[in-house]
C-alpha cells in the first residue's frame, strides 16, 4: 500500500513537473524548458521570434502559452527569421529619421531581399551626412536596448491617432484595410503601424549599414508624390556584414555602366532621350560577334531568319491582346494617313504574318522563324537602368509553330539549344520557373493545362530541377523562365519558352491535316538571351569586362618600345588583321610601360611587344592579360594558336 502510494505520489510530481515545461525546437534539435526560463533560453540561442501552430510570432507571446505548448525557434540566419530582423531595424532607422527630422512623415519601410528601406515624405534629399547622422542614432537607440511592444486597435481608431500625428500616409494604408483591429509596434517614443513580428528589443540588432538614398513615388505610381527612399542592410554578426559589404564593393567595381565608359562600349544620351542605347564601335564589335554566333546557330538548328517592321497598325496589336494587357507598357499611337499605327512592343504577330503569307500542310512542321527584332517599351524614367531596363532593345526572338503531337519534342530541343547558348557565353549555373496561369488570362483553361502540363513533361524528361512560380505566366500561356548566376552569384532572367494556343485562335492560323481539313497549329515563344542589351549588360558584369578572347573587340595589343621598332610591328598588325584577327596597334611616341598601361585598362586579352630582339629574331613574346608571360612565338604559330582559341569560343586564355 505504502509503495503504490509512493508511486503514484512522485509519478503526480513528474508529470505537473513536465507540464510547466515548453518544448522548444531549434536547428534541428528539441529541448524541454521550464516555462518560465523560456524566454531566457531563446534569448541564449539568438531566437528572434517563434513559430507557433506554423505562425510567427514575437516572443512576448510565451506569457499566453499553456504549460506543455510545443514552440519553433525562428532565428536571426533562417530566411524568415533574417526578415524579422530587418524590418525591425528599418522601424529602429525611421525612428531615428523622426528625432533628426520631426517634420517627416513616414510611409512603408519593408524587409527586402538583401536588406530593408524606408520611405520618407521630406522637404529636400538626404544626404550622405544625413545618413552618417541617421546611423549614429540608430546606434544611440539600438545602445538603449528598448524593448518592441504590440499593441492593438481598433481601425476606426488608429485612423483618428494617426491623423493627429499627421502621419497621412499610415491614415490613407489604414482606410484600404477591412480589418477591424489592427496591431502597432511601439519602441521609445515612436509607433508605427505593422502586422509584425518584431525582435524582443533594439539591443538584438548586431550588425547594420545604411547603403544609399533614392526618389520613389508613393506607392510606384509616378502620378504620386516624390518620396525619399533610404536603403539599408542587416546581418546578425559583423563578419557577414563585411561579407556582404566586400560583395557590393564587388558589384560596383563590375557595374556595366561604368564599366561601359571607361571600355567605350555604350553611352545613353540624354539629348536623345532616356533608355535608348548608343552602341560604341568596341560595343557594336562585341553585338555583331554575338550576332554572328546566334543567327550561324539559328541556321544550324533549322530555323529560317526574318526580319520585320518597327511599326504596324494600332488594330494589329488590338488584335494580339497586348493592347488590352500591356498598353501602359506601349507608346501613345501616331496616325499615317488617318490610320493609327503603334511601334512594336512584341515581334509576334509579324512572324504570324509571315506564316499566313502561304499555305501551309502538315508535311511543313515544325516551323521555326528567328529575327534579332527591335522592340520599343515604355518603361518609367524611375526603373531606367543602364544595359539592364531600357526602352528599346532587340530581342533574339523565335516563333515556332508545330502540330500538337510535336510540342514536348520541340520544347526539349528549345531547351538544349538554350543551354548550349548559355554555355557557350559561360553561363553554367541555372535556376528554372514554371510560370503557371496568371489572374488576368486569355484563352480556355483545358489549353492552358495541356500548355502547362507539355512544359512540365519536357522540363521532367530533360531532368531539369524546377520550381513553380504560381501566376507569373504570360497573359496567352504558361512559359518556362531561366535565371543564369553570374560569376558572384546573383541570379539573372534571360531565357524564355513559352507555350501559346490564343494568337493562333485570334489570327485565325491554320494548316491543312492529312485529312484535308483545316487545323490549328501550336505556338512556341522563345527567346534565348532575352535581349542583346540586357545581355551585354549581364556579360560585362560576369567578366568584369574582361571578355574571352572570342568576344574581345580588340583581342591582340601590338605594342612597340621605340619608334624604331614600328615599320616591323605594323607588318606583324597587318598580318593579324588579315587573318580576321581584331588587333591594335600603340605605336604613339610614349614611354613602353604608358603603353603596356593603356592597353591593359582596355583589357586586351593578349599584348605583343616589340623591341630589337623581336625585330631581329622574328619571334614575340606575349603578355597574357593578368602579366603572364608565354612564348616567344613564331607569327603563324601565334596566329594559330589565336584561331584555334577563337574557334573553340574558349572561356579561358590558353597561350
Amino acid at each position: 500500500m505504502h509503495i503504490e502510494y509512493f508511486l503514484r505520489y512522485n509519478f503526480q510530481l513528474i508529470l505537473g513537473a513536465w507540464r510547466r515545461k515548453i518544448r522548444v525546437i531549434y536547428k534541428g534539435k528539441e529541448k524541454e524548458v521550464e516555462k518560465d526560463r523560456v524566454q531566457d533560453f531563446l534569448k541564449s540561442i539568438g531566437a528572434v521570434a517563434i513559430r507557433v501552430d506554423g505562425r510567427a510570432c514575437d516572443l512576448s507571446i510565451l506569457s499566453e502559452l499553456q504549460q506543455g505548448a510545443t514552440v519553433e525557434a525562428i532565428l536571426p540566419d533562417e530566411p524568415e527569421g533574417l526578415e524579422i530582423y530587418r524590418h525591425s531595424t528599418s522601424h529602429i532607422m525611421a525612428h531615428a529619421v523622426k528625432e533628426l527630422f520631426p517634420d517627416a512623415k513616414v510611409a512603408i519601410g519593408p524587409a527586402i531581399e538583401d536588406g530593408f528601406y524606408y520611405d520618407f515624405d521630406v522637404p529636400a534629399p538626404f544626404t550622405q551626412e544625413d545618413l552618417e547622422r541617421i546611423e549614429q542614432k540608430m546606434q544611440e537607440i539600438i545602445k538603449a536596448n528598448t524593448p518592441f511592444r504590440r499593441k492593438t486597435m481598433k481601425r476606426d481608431e488608429a485612423v483618428e491617432f494617426f491623423r493627429k500625428r499627421g502621419e497621412q500616409y499610415k491614415v490613407e494604408l489604414l482606410e484600404e484595410m477591412e480589418d477591424d483591429e489592427v496591431s502597432l509596434y511601439e519602441e521609445g517614443d515612436f509607433i508605427d503601424l505593422c502586422r509584425g513580428p518584431h525582435i524582443p528589443s533594439t539591443g538584438y540588432i548586431k550588425a547594420f549599414k545604411l547603403l544609399n538614398t533614392a526618389g520613389a513615388y508613393w506607392r510606384g505610381d509616378e502620378r504620386n508624390k516624390m518620396l525619399q527612399r533610404i536603403y539599408g542592410t542587416a546581418f546578425s554578426d559583423k563578419k557577414k556584414l563585411k561579407e556582404y559589404l566586400d560583395f557590393l564593393e564587388e558589384v560596383k567595381k563590375r557595374d556595366h555602366r561604368r564599366l561601359g565608359k571607361e571600355l567605350d562600349l555604350f553611352s545613353i544620351n540624354e539629348e536623345i532621350g532616356p533608355g535608348l542605347i548608343l552602341w560604341h564601335p568596341e560595343g557594336a564589335l562585341i553585338r555583331k560577334t554575338i550576332e554572328d554566333f546566334w543567327r550561324d546557330e539559328h541556321l544550324k538548328a533549322d530555323y529560317q531568319l526574318l526580319y520585320t517592321p518597327h511599326i504596324a497598325k494600332l488594330n494589329l496589336w488590338e488584335r494580339s491582346g497586348h493592347w488590352n494587357f500591356y498598353r501602359e507598357n506601349m507608346y501613345s499611337p501616331m496616325e499615317i494617313e488617318g490610320i493609327n499605327y503603334e511601334i512594336k512592343p512584341m515581334n509576334c504577330p509579324f512572324h504570324i504574318a509571315v506564316y499566313k503569307s502561304a499555305l501551309r500542310s502538315y508535311r511543313d512542321f515544325p516551323i521555326r522563324y528567328a529575327e534579332l527584332g527591335t522592340v520599343y517599351r515604355y518603361e518609367r524614367s524611375g526603373v531606367l537602368h543602364g544595359l539592364l531596363r531600357v526602352r528599346g532593345f532587340t530581342q533574339d526572338d523565335a516563333h515556332i509553330f508545330c502540330r500538337e503531337d510535336q510540342i514536348e519534342d520541340e520544347i526539349l530541343r528549345v531547351l538544349d539549344f538554350t543551354l548550349f547558348i548559355l554555355q557557350t557565353f559561360g553561363f553554367s549555373e541555372y535556376q528554372v520557373y514554371l510560370s503557371t496561369r496568371p489572374e488576368k488570362y486569355v484563352g480556355s483553361l483545358e489549353n492552358w493545362e495541356r500548355s502547362t502540363n507539355a512544359l512540365k513533361l519536357a522540363l521532367e524528361h530533360k531532368g531539369l530541377n524546377y520550381e513553380v512560380d504560381p501566376g507569373e505566366g504570360v497573359f496567352y500561356g504558361p512559359k518556362i523562365d531561366i535565371k543564369v548566376k553570374d560569376s558572384l552569384g546573383r541570379q539573372w532572367q534571360c531565357s524564355t519558352i513559352q507555350v501559346d494556343f490564343n494568337n493562333p485562335e485570334r489570327f485565325d492560323v491554320t494548316y491543312r491535316g492529312p485529312d484535308g481539313k483545316e487545323h490549328r497549329p501550336i505556338m512556341i515563344h522563345r527567346a534565348l538571351m532575352g535581349s542583346l542589351e540586357r545581355f551585354f549588360g549581364i556579360l560585362i558584369e560576369h567578366y568584369a569586362g574582361a571578355f574571352p578572347l572570342w568576344l574581345s573587340p580588340t583581342q591582340v595589343g601590338v605594342i612597340t618600345v621605340a619608334e624604331r621598332h614600328v615599320e616591323y610591328a605594323e607588318r606583324v598588325l597587318k598580318r593579324l588583321k588579315d587573318e580576321g584577327i581584331r588587333a591594335r596597334g600603340y605605336f604613339d611616341n610614349e614611354k613602353v610601360n604608358y603603353k603596356i598601361r593603356q592597353a591593359s585598362l582596355r583589357k586586351i586579352p593578349y599584348l605583343v611587344i616589340i623591341g630589337d630582339r623581336e625585330v631581329q629574331s622574328g619571334e614575340l613574346p606575349v603578355r597574357k592579360r593578368g602579366r603572364v608571360q608565354s612564348g616567344p612565338y613564331r607569327l603563324e604559330d601565334f596566329i594559330k594558336r589565336l584561331k584555334e582559341e577563337i574557334a573553340t569560343k574558349s572561356l579561358e586564355l590558353n597561350i
